[in-house]
């Protein structure tokens, strides 16, 4: 929820008009009545045990449903695996523009221009989507931030009833397989210490751990790394991997290879540690420091200790 909770600043951006929050599950009261608490104009809760676990033809359909209600002219969702899903098929039945995976947004006129990356990241395209038809648009969660007050007053919460095909219920959910880790999830982070595989085994990325947490902030991997066997695929930051655009990223021992920077070029400040100088990293690196990363990231976390709880990003 936290990147989608960033969505709303967006909207605020682009919009002068009412802003509606659609939440879509099972038991999700106490969740609707967080959202209505964030400035939104109206909330729209579609509550079934059929929508307990996601399934793209029944989230569709309740999307559809709450774009009726509401009359929209502009969807906003947070850039994920879901949204990937979701996005494409709302705007083929909806005959919408649509623009994925969007770096930054803004209004221009009646217009709304964005910036993608595209070509694996190597080069920004920039696409205008004009007033007149429904736009659709997902925005990495880290492009905006949560927002920042509570409302004085809740905004209405309206129940929406959604009837599903036989069609739609042709996706059957079996189960859900959790991983073993109890760590922060790579696109809700603001700070990522990604490492590569010159970290050589899982129990060297412990380094990178210490860090992480030090900092507030979730630990990702290259795809050498988790090919290796280093770090679970939930960690894989790149192009086949998470997409991500923290804060801050501290890319340790990573070469930079094109589909991992792909994944995390997006970053508002980027530090690598690599002993390569000629290391491609450093041709998108804010800082970089030539040195070896078990000698440096060690005396970063020391450095870090002074900190006493205090926030890193200001």
């Amino acid at each position: 929820m936290p990147s989608s909770l960033c969505m709303l600043t967006a909207a605020r951006d682009l919009t002068d008009g009412d802003i509606h929050a659609v939440i879509i599950g099972h038991d999700i009261g106490s969740l609707a009545e967080q959202v209505a608490m964030t400035g939104v104009d109206a909330v729209h809760v579609i509550d079934h045990v059929d929508f307990e676990h996601y399934r793209v033809l029944p989230y569709t359909r309740a999307v559809e449903s709450a774009i009726d209600t509401a009359g929209a002219s502009l969807i906003l969702m947070a850039t994920t695996s879901m949204s990937r899903d979701l996005a494409p098929r709302l705007a083929a039945r909806r005959d919408a523009m649509m623009a994925t995976d969007c770096l930054t947004v803004e209004l221009q006129g009646d217009a709304i221009a964005v910036t993608r990356s595209m070509y694996a990241a190597k080069c920004l395209g920039e696409i205008s989507l004009p007033v007149g038809t429904l736009r659709i648009l997902s925005i990495r969660g880290t492009a905006y931030p949560a927002p920042a007050s509570s409302a004085a007053t809740p905004a209405p919460i309206t129940p929406l009833d959604v009837t599903l095909s036989d069609t739609d219920q042709h996706i059957v959910f079996r189960e859900i397989v959790p991983s073993d880790e109890d760590e922060q999830n790579l696109a809700d982070a603001d700070i990522i210490v990604s490492g590569g595989r010159s970290l050589e085994s899982e129990e060297n990325f412990s380094i990178l751990y210490d860090l992480a947490h030090r900092l507030g902030g979730a630990v990702g991997a290259t795809r050498a790394a988790v090919d290796a066997g280093y770090q679970p695929q939930s960690h894989q930051v790149g192009l086949t991997g998470n997409v991500v655009a923290p804060q801050l990223y501290i890319a340790c021992g990573i070469d930079g290879a094109i589909q991992h920077l792909a994944g995390m070029r997006g970053s508002k400040v980027i530090v690598a540690i690599n002993t390569k100088a000629a290391a491609p990293i450093f041709g998108v690196a804010t800082y970089g420091c030539v040195a070896d990363l078990f000698e440096m990231v060690p005396l970063i976390n020391e450095a870090c200790q002074s900190l006493d709880g205090k926030p890193v990003l200001q």
